[in-house]
């Protein structure tokens, strides 16, 4: 709360309240991914302290910069479906008994 310069959470609270109530008033219903998919949003500096006091844990993650706010995140890869021959369905050959196996 400190942050945002609340020092009570009735302060809190109401606040809440009145940022929800302005953005159902704007219709401006999207969910915005900096917030949603991010681990840190701030300024360049609070968000690389964010991340060298995640120190192993951030191995991978980026700092992006959006819209004049800085955000640290994983980079999205989409799915390989390219699976090696091994991972293939299971067929009817797949079988071995023990007695053949000398």
């Amino acid at each position: 709360m400190e942050l945002m310069h609340i020092s009570t959470v009735d302060e809190l609270r109401n606040s809440h309240k009145k940022w929800v109530e302005e953005i159902l008033k704007a219709k401006n219903y999207f969910r915005e991914t900096k917030w949603s998919q991010s681990i840190a949003v701030g300024s360049k500096s609070f968000v690389e302290v964010i991340k060298e006091k995640l120190g192993i844990r951030a191995k991978g993650r980026k700092v992006g910069e959006s819209g004049g706010l800085y955000h640290l995140r994983e980079a999205q890869v989409p799915y390989n479906s390219d699976f090696t021959p091994e991972n293939s369905g299971l067929r009817a050959k797949n079988t071995y008994f023990w007695s053949d196996n000398q």
